[in-house]
């Protein structure tokens, strides 16, 4: 294949969403939700609260089983797989709340997320044989290498709970990736920051793209959202209203009426 045509080549497809359909008890959540999220790409959800959002966050790494539709993760069927089985095929979300644990120290946070990852057994951990120690040396400089990735290296020994909501939001992040993720999901990690720390945040998102993990967003800023994003996916009541680049998406009569309204102008700003 000549360097032309390789350059022009689409990317293979890390996630399909089929006609997914969520129903609550005659309530429709979802209904025939349908994208892709190409490998190496940030896609980003959007729309107003309980447009579905998070249910099909909560489908996709499996917390929730669909109605109908399947969920495929190159190639392989997630459906009706549990979410450890899913975030051991390298399938791994953040949530909307801070989910760090206060009372121990950020290095130990993160080693937290590399609990599938170790071979350490019961066994292994009472008679310490050699291979035990080597390996925890191995991930404790993983871990710290992460922590310097999303800049909180300087941070390592302090107790979770003593840092400032954006650091605590990057500590998040940070125990994410300790999962050795190939598809991140994040939702709405910016949620609560303000605009230096969102700033901050867009960097992060930006070289976790860059190392080759797939995103894919959920998030309300939308200033954060049309600057990182290569495709955009908009919901409302449950279902898609509109898929495309983020300057279509600005400029889509459905989606201003439906949920930018005013805020396209901020969001080009």
């Amino acid at each position: 294949m000549s360097a032309q045509l390789a350059a022009t080549a689409t990317p293979p497809v890390a996630l399909e969403v089929r006609d997914i359909a969520v129903h609550f008890s005659g309530l429709v959540a979802i209904s025939r939700m349908t994208f892709a999220v190409p490998e190496g790409s940030i896609v980003s959800l959007i729309g107003p609260n309980g447009a579905g959002k998070t249910t099909a966050f909560n489908v996709i790494t499996g917390f929730l089983k669909p109605t109908a539709g399947k969920i495929l993760y190159h190639g392989t069927d997630l459906t009706r797989l549990s979410p450890d089985r899913i975030a051991a095929l390298g399938v791994v979300r953040t949530f909307q709340r801070t989910s760090i644990f206060g009372g121990c120290s950020v290095l130990s946070n993160v080693l937290t997320g590399m609990h599938q990852r170790g071979r350490t057994e019961t066994w292994g951990a009472l008679l310490r044989p050699r291979w035990v120690g080597d390996e925890d040396a191995r991930l404790e400089a993983e871990a710290a290498e992460i922590l310097d990735f999303v800049g909180l290296q300087n941070r390592a020994d302090e107790m979770a709970g003593n840092l400032a909501y954006g650091e605590q939001r990057l500590l998040g992040i940070a125990i994410a990736l300790a999962a050795a993720p190939k598809l991140l999901l994040l939702d709405e990690p910016a949620a609560g920051l303000n605009p230096s720390e969102t700033e901050e945040f867009i960097g992060v998102v930006k070289r976790i793209r860059d190392r080759g993990v797939t995103v894919l967003l959920v998030e309300h800023d939308m200033k954060m959202v049309m600057g990182i994003s290569d495709t955009v996916v908009v919901l409302n009541h449950g279902r898609i209203i509109a898929e495309g680049t983020p300057e279509t998406i600005q400029h889509d009569p459905d989606v201003i009426r439906a949920y930018l309204g005013q805020g396209v102008k901020h969001a080009e700003a």
